[in-house]
């Protein structure tokens, strides 16, 4: 049986943790498809698979070498979806799980996209997403251990919903979008270990609302965000026509959409991870992250 906790992600000022959600075009027609996609194994020699019903993991080398972009075109995803899953292996044990994809381009990232996070924080609505880019060095596995960074002292939790690029998707830019738009958290969100993606990525026929969707992290077993996705101040389809206007979207590129109230950096007094500590995190339907916080090395 394929594991059911995963983990968290942190950054040095602010910490990154999420669970994955693989959309392609989203004005498409509906793929039927329902697939979980992961890859597992030692960091660098990951497989591909896919996890049954029953939630066992399945070894899908035999059809595709590994999980890249081109395999998340609606043509790839059918033709994942027609392989009969109890014809595939059967993974024994409890092999490490991976980045659910490989050959991501870039990472991008909306600041302040739940209504009660901005509160906490004691900022404004933005008016429009509020976009930064993050290193793609900071990939690691939804189970993999955080390291605190060299001087790191503010480490910090978040639950988002990850959205992955199925589809191209382009639209315009102009020289007022770097001077007159946006904020920028890229050093803080950046640090190896920093960006945990998985366990797995679903088609997007696998959610019936991306837009209700519950969402949680704990600390030490001790609760600290519940939200639903109902609370983003923008969706994800108007996040993704978003930032199309501003730069073209490729397969495989990452859009981390935001987390609700209950950061560390909100409490008073803030209330920052240290090594040791454990956190949990989850979406629903989802499944979960688990990650401990360990010294750079």
């Amino acid at each position: 049986m394929l594991r059911r906790s995963l983990s968290s992600a942190v950054s040095s000022a602010v910490a990154l943790c999420t669970v994955l959600l693989c959309t392609s075009s989203l004005q498409a027609a509906e793929l039927n498809a329902n697939l979980k996609i992961v890859r597992y194994g030692p960091a660098g020699q990951e497989k591909p698979g896919l996890v049954d019903a029953s939630g066992q993991l399945r070894d899908l080398s035999a059809h595709v070498t590994d999980i890249t972009p081109d395999v998340l075109s609606d043509e790839g995803l059918q033709r994942l979806a027609a392989i009969p899953l109890d014809q595939l292996p059967v993974v024994p044990g409890e092999p490490r799980m991976g980045v659910p994809l490989t050959g991501i381009g870039k990472i991008i990232a909306v600041g302040f996209n739940y209504v009660n996070h901005a509160a906490e924080m004691q900022v404004e609505l933005p008016t429009e997403p509020l976009i930064f880019m993050k290193a793609t060095s900071a990939l690691t596995g939804p189970f993999d251990d955080v390291i605190q960074p060299r001087n790191g002292v503010k480490l910090d939790y978040e639950s988002e919903l990850v959205v992955v690029i199925g589809t191209r998707a382009q639209y315009v830019s102009e020289r007022a979008f770097q001077r007159e738009r946006g904020g920028q958290f890229t050093k803080g969100k950046s640090a190896d270990t920093f960006a945990p993606l998985g366990p797995w990525l679903v088609t997007r026929d696998s959610i019936t609302d991306v837009q209700n969707l519950s969402i949680w992290s704990e600390v030490n077993g001790e609760m600290r965000q519940q939200g639903n996705t109902a609370d983003m101040v923008f969706g994800v389809a108007k996040i993704v026509s978003h930032l199309s206007e501003f730069m073209t979207l490729y397969p495989g590129d990452v859009i981390y959409t935001g987390t609700p109230a209950g950061v560390g950096d909100g409490m008073v007094p803030p209330v920052y991870l240290k090594p040791g500590d454990v956190v949990r995190l989850g979406i629903e339907g989802l499944d979960e992250q688990r990650q401990t916080i360990v010294p750079s090395h």
